[in-house]
C-alpha cells in the first residue's frame, strides 16, 4: 500500500523531506515506524520507545488527523492511501 508520511522538525532533517509517498507491507502504524526507522538512520530510537510498547518520549503520530494514541496505539491498523504525521516533542522556554 502506499502511504503519505508527513515529518516535522528534526523528523524532517532525518528524512531530508517533509513529505514522502512510502510503499509499505507494513499493517499496522508500529510496523510502519520501525520500517522508517530502518529507512532512515537518522529516525532510529525516535519514533518507537526502546521497550517496543508505545512511542519514543512525546511522539506525535496521527493517522488521517487523528493521533493514533485515541485509535489502537502502534497497533492501528494502516489503509491505503493513509496520511501518516510525525512529530517530534518540542521543548523550550
Amino acid at each position: 500500500m502506499q502511504l503519505e508520511c508527513v515529518f516535522f522538525g528534526p523528523f524532517r532533517d532525518a528524512v531530508g523531506e517533509k513529505t514522502v509517498r512510502y510503499e509499505t507491507d507494513a499493517d499496522t502504524v508500529g510496523d510502519l515506524l520501525a520500517e522508517l526507522e530502518a529507512a532512515y538512520p537518522g529516525l532510529e530510537g525516535e519514533l518507537v520507545a526502546a521497550d517496543g510498547d508505545g512511542l519514543a518520549g512525546d511522539t506525535v503520530v496521527t493517522k488521517d488527523a487523528k493521533h493514533v494514541v485515541h485509535i489502537d496505539g502502534l497497533e492501528t491498523a494502516l489503509e491505503d492511501g493513509s496520511v501518516i504525521r510525525l512529530v517530534p516533542s518540542v521543548y523550550g522556554g
